[in-house]
Order: structure tokens, then sequence, then C-alpha cells
């Protein structure tokens, strides 16, 4: 197969439907075989080492709080030093690996993956409480991000190749991309295969070693892509994978001399203290070390008079409320006009009220949030959400052992209040009218973050506009603003959402090197 052939053959991986039982029965047994495995002791992997620590992260099922996923052996700084050492050695001889045979480890993990993929779903329904639907996207995207990334790792060597350039006579010029060292990898616990797994594989197909230090919440499901990259014989080194402490490992390797860049995907408030602690450079640090960043949210869908009031409804529900609000991308607002607020906020009562709460396991629509700390911050601001609103839905704890929280909207909520400026990431949606599309989009616009959002409309005029001026990363028209699909939908917001940098986009990998020219006198 040319390199042509696979840069331009990459598709989506295709969604499992589980209402054909077939596939709802596939997934249940791939639950009950998961699940037959949990509880072991994990090891780091540092190089070829597995080390298991006296130290332990307990990975807890978050819909039943006495079932333990995994115990994960947790990195202090000096394994965390140890691992710096380990690949800074590692990329001595990983940078001079040909394009091609370290983008044919992404296509053989892909592979794999495939073949393995209600395992890697059913993984994340028990440790991140995501339901069938959603593990299922998840598990699909990070195959989507492998096979993409193997393919623009490809496309990048071909232009490092055939680079245009203006010709001068008697010279040759050649500008080429070249990896940057060793990274720092901070993946999310929302996401925790398929951020993890592109951002992991992006930084290493383009030459890069990393240390990976997974989420403490979702451990597991990350040593699970470390084992598949071992199983498919990536070398040792390329990966280290170091669950620990953000506040002592995170920070240390963060402020260390020898790291070249960190990608980072979290909140605003890590995010920021990341950028900060990089930005000082250490004793003997030669660089100003690059930082891939992806950031919070506050986005929003704005609905006109002319939308399709049925559709906006259930896009607004489906932006709130999957997994729990507990995505970047989760539409937490939704800015209505006037004339027909009434009907939207009647619309999403109601259809809020049908999401029923249980165990992901079972499949259910509304499942727990991650931990207790999130728990007891989104009832919090549910509390000062009653304060700001009228609570039309929810509001309250939800039965089961685990952190379950009913799907709660609060309407006639002000543009300034609390519950539409800060990022809640739970099960929260506030609701706000105005008086004309444009003042919709200028509360839309009154945030400090920019990453998603979605506008209703059947007046191309206004759609035209709304393109134009809601100021956001990811903008779409008439559907939910969650749900951005590799290579069609390239992923990344603006302000306090993050560097912009497009996850699963044609420039992603640029980031992960630096161009270098020569000259040659002919």
């Amino acid at each position: 197969m040319s390199k042509t052939t696979d840069i331009k053959t990459f598709a989506n991986e295709p969604f499992v439907d589980f209402s054909q039982p077939e596939n709802r029965e596939a997934m249940e047994q791939a639950i009950a075989r998961v699940r037959a495995e949990l509880g072991q002791t994990l090891p780091l992997h540092i190089g070829d080492q597995k080390i298991v620590t006296e130290d332990k992260i307990v990975s807890i099922n978050p819909a039943n709080k006495d079932e333990v996923i995994g115990y994960m052996s947790k990195a202090n700084q000096q394994l965390a030093e140890q691992a710096m050492h380990t690949a800074l050695e590692t990329f001595e001889t990983w940078k001079k690996v040909p394009a091609r045979i370290r983008a044919d480890y992404l296509f053989k993990a892909a592979t794999l993956m495939r073949e393995r993929k209600h395992e890697f779903s059913a993984m994340m329904i028990l440790e991140a409480g995501k339901n069938y639907a959603e593990a299922d996207a998840d598990t699909a995207e990070a195959i989507d991000f492998m096979e993409f990334y193997a393919r623009e790792m490809l496309r990048l060597d071909q232009i490092n190749e055939t680079q245009p350039l203006t010709p001068i006579p008697g010279e040759d010029n050649r500008l080429t991309y070249i990896p940057l060292g060793v990274g720092i990898v901070i993946p999310p616990w929302n996401f925790p295969l398929a951020i993890c797994v592109g951002m992991t594989t992006a930084a290493v197909v383009s030459g890069n070693t990393v240390l990976l230090k997974p989420a403490s919440t979702t451990p597991v499901i990350a040593h699970k892509f470390v084992a598949l990259m071992e199983e498919i014989g990536l070398p040792s080194g390329v990966i280290n994978f170091i669950p620990g402490s953000g506040a002592e490992v995170g920070d240390y390797l963060t402020t260390h001399p020898k790291t070249r860049f960190i990608s980072f995907t979290g909140s605003k408030e890590v995010g920021l203290r990341i950028s900060r602690l990089a930005a000082d450079t250490a004793e003997g640090q030669i660089w100003m070390k690059r930082l891939v960043a992806e950031m919070g949210g506050k986005d929003g869908i704005v609905v006109d008079e002319t939308a399709d009031l049925d559709a906006a409804a259930q896009a607004i529900v489906a932006s709130a409320f999957g997994f729990q609000g507990q995505k970047c991308s989760a539409g937490s607002r939704a800015v209505i006009v006037e004339s027909v607020y009434p009907q939207i906020v009647e619309k999403v009562t109601e259809l809020t009220g049908r999401l029923s709460i249980g165990l992901p396991e079972q499949n259910y629509p509304s499942g727990p949030v991650i931990d207790e700390s999130s728990y007891n911050k989104i009832l919090d601001y549910i509390e000062i959400g009653k304060t700001e609103g009228r609570l039309v839905a929810g509001g309250n704890k939800a039965d089961g052992n685990g952190y379950y929280i009913q799907p709660t909207v609060f309407a006639d909520v002000d543009r300034k209040a609390r519950i539409m400026q800060e990022e809640i990431f739970g099960p929260v949606l506030a609701l706000c009218s105005a008086k004309d599309y444009q003042e919709a989009i200028e509360i839309y616009n009154d945030t400090e973050f920019g990453l998603t959002g979605a506008f209703f409309s059947s007046n191309e005029e206004r759609i035209s506009e709304a393109l134009e001026t809601m100021h956001c990363g990811n903008l779409y028209v008439n559907r939910k603003c969650t749900g951005a699909l590799v290579g069609a939908q390239p992923f990344g917001g603006f302000n306090m959402s993050g560097t912009d940098s497009k996850a699963g986009g044609h420039d992603y990998l640029l980031l992960f090197t630096q161009a270098k020219l020569t000259s040659r006198k002919l």
C-alpha cells in the first residue's frame, strides 16, 4: 500500500447500535469478562520495568462505591526522575525511527483495539460510569485518533520530502519537521481512553517519547491502553506510565529542565497552573517549554424563533446531560429568544424528566458523576442555582450506591449568574431568555471560555451572522454542541478554553515538532 493510499483512506470508526439485541448482549458479555479481572494490583511502566509500589491509587466504580476497579501503583518524584532518564535515553533512538514504522505501530494498535472494542468500552462503563453509547463512542474515537495520526505522520513525512520553498539557483533548501523531545502527557478522566490515546499517540508518532500521567480516577483504562501498546511491540521507554499525584509528580515534571513539552487536557485552573510553572526556566533548561492545553468550557446553545423547537430542545438536553454533563463541550446553558422561550422551557423540562437514572452497566441514560469531590461540588452549585433561577427539573441527589445526581434545569437565569458563567461539569443546565437572536448571541459570547456552541435557526442570514460572530473553537448549526469527530471536526477552543490546539486536525502533529531549515550550496 502506498503512502498516498494510506493517507486518503481514513474513515471514522462506526458506532455500535445497542438497540440491536445481539450488540447489547455482546456488551453485557464484555462487562462480565472485564468484571472478572477487577481488583488487580497494576504496575508502573518505566522502560522495560514494571514497578509495583507500596503506595496505591484505589480506583472505584462511581456507580457502585463498594466495587474496586483496581489498585494502581503510584509514582513518586524519584520514580518520575527515573522515568525521565529512561524517556531521554529512548528518545535518542526513537527519533531516528522512520515515520512509516512509527505509523505502523499505531495502525497495529488500532486494529487490535477494534478487535477488543467492547472490552475497552466495558472497562469505561465500570471505571468512569459511562453508558454503552458513551463508552462505545470513546473507544471509537481512540481508534480514530490512532489511525488519523498515523496517516497524518505519513503525510507530514511526504511534506518533509517535498516542501514547496521558493527556489534559489545554486542552492538546495529543505524545511523539515523534527520531533521535540520528552513530553509530559496529562489526560483527563472524562474521556479516559480517547483523549489519553490521542494525546499520547500524537506525540509518539511524531518521534517524541512521553511520560504518561493518567487521571487518578481512571488509571485502569489508561493502563489497559499502555498494555496494548506493549503487546503490539512498541519499544519500551517510548511510553512511560507513571500514575501519581498532580501536586507531587505533575508539578515536578512540569518544572523539570528536561521536559520539552506538556500536553494537558483538564480544568482551567490546573491548565493555568501548568502554564505558570512551565513558563519558569529551571537551571539547565535550554528551551522554552511548549504547552498544548485543552481546558474548560461554558458552552451554550442559542435558539431563535425560526428554529425547529423540538430539535432544539432535544439538542439542548442531549448536550447538557450526555455523560452527566461531564464534558468540556457540554451545553450547560441555553439562550432562547423570548417569543419561543416558554415553549423551549416546557419541552426541555419534559425531556429532562424522561431521563432515568441507574447503573451504567444496565445502560441507563443517566449514571453517576465521577467521584465524591465532583458530587459535592455539583450539589453545591445546585444550591446556588436555587437562588439564581427557577428550578424546573431535578435539583436533588438520586438514589443508588454511587454518586448519582438528578439532571437539573434552572429557568429564568440572569446572564451574569454564577451558573451561567462558571463551569460546573455536571448535570446542571441554565436557561436564559433574550429579546432577539442578536442579544442571544451577545449573551452566549459573554463568557471567559470559548470551546463549543450551537445555533438553531432556519434563517440563512442569521445563520451566516452566527457563524461569524459566535466566538468559539467549534460551532455547530442546528445540532448539539457535543460530539466532534476526528478528522471531520478538529477540536479545540479559544480564550480560557485552551491553546486552540485542534485535536484530530491536520495541524495537530506540528505542535509536537519543530521546523528545521537546511540550505546547501550546490
